[in-house]
């Protein structure tokens, strides 16, 4: 099989050099990028070294020339301008695969939404999310993700040929809760991040059944399975985003807690922006969603806002 990957950042590149052992593969960058620069004339980034087979190529047009499989690993709020480049080119009949979680802020459209909207040739979609770090597959450790699309057969050609035994593929049936669910449980993550900067550690576990509760009463008034939520795509995913060192969205909200900077993307930052805007928009409660937005943007004070996450009315804990 052949395949491009589009992105050169933790997980792109990891993706690309993975699938590079079996298949012929391509990395896309952009040149002026000095990550992709780097990569070019070091072969390597600080969590692996590229295989001498691999291919790296700046020019879009080349790589989306290559292949007939194309893997997007870019930041969730850069797709559409990523998309509008790829209308540009002949596409059809070509199998996007989005490794991304990510809601676009400005729309609060979910991301096969924002690609279907601009690349309007006949092409096949999927996602590819759920937990699995970059520096733990490097170790050999295995996980489980899962693949979703509207179209089943894409998804069984994905899981049939890219599964393996260090990522096993599962087979999703519900677009709507995997998008929602992979990418709200990055806002957990920034939740739990900040719990762990006060020292509020022990909460976690409540965050965690509380949190997967609120996003599947958000699946579910938009049209998805709430199961959904307690599946790979978002419960899955916890340990890898509420709790492992590795996980950007974890630090990011632990360093905002203690006023620190932090320079590495956290998708969850953006995605609570447009979770808020759904839960408005579906009429659904989102207090831990709301509860982050405040304490990001709107200057609540940590310490008074996460205690009252868990000091709400008394209600059924499964209650809508």
């Amino acid at each position: 099989m052949k395949i491009t990957v589009l992105g050169c950042g933790r997980w792109g590149t990891f993706l690309a050099a993975y699938h590079s052992k079996k298949n012929e593969v391509l990395l896309w960058g952009r040149a002026e990028s000095a990550r992709f620069q780097a990569l070019c004339e070091h072969r390597k980034n600080e969590y692996l070294t590229l295989p001498e087979a691999l291919r790296r190529e700046s020019d879009l047009e080349q790589a989306l020339a290559f292949a007939q499989v194309v893997i997007i690993s870019i930041g969730a709020q850069q797709l559409r301008a990523l998309a509008a480049r790829i209308q540009r080119q002949d596409v059809a009949g070509k199998t996007f695969i989005l490794c991304m979680k990510g809601i676009e802020e400005s729309t609060g459209q979910r991301l096969t939404q924002v690609f279907r909207s601009v690349v309007t040739q006949p092409v096949h979609l999927a996602v590819w999310v759920g937990p699995g770090h970059v520096e733990d597959f490097e170790a050999d450790i295995p996980n489980c993700m899962v693949v979703d699309s509207d179209e089943p057969q894409t998804v069984d050609f994905i899981v049939n040929g890219l599964s393996s035994e260090l990522i096993r593929l599962y087979k999703g049936n519900d677009l709507i809760g995997t998008e929602v669910g992979s990418a709200a449980k990055n806002v957990i993550g920034i939740a739990a991040g900040m719990l762990d900067g006060m020292g509020y550690s022990c909460l976690k576990g409540a965050l965690m059944a509380r949190g997967a509760r609120e996003i599947a009463r958000l699946i579910k008034a938009m049209g998805g399975s709430e199961l959904s939520a307690y599946g790979l795509c978002h419960l899955g995913d916890y340990e890898a985003t509420l709790f492992s060192r590795h996980s950007h969205n974890r630090m990011f909200g632990e360093q905002f807690a203690l006023g620190q900077p932090y320079d590495k993307l956290a998708e969850g930052a953006y995605t609570v922006k447009a979770l808020v805007r759904l839960g408005e928009q579906y009429q659904v409660d989102l207090p831990i969603c709301k509860m982050v937005a405040c304490i990001l943007y709107e200057g609540y004070p940590i310490r008074e806002a996460l205690p009252l996450l868990f000091s709400r009315t008394v209600k059924g804990e499964f209650d809508s």
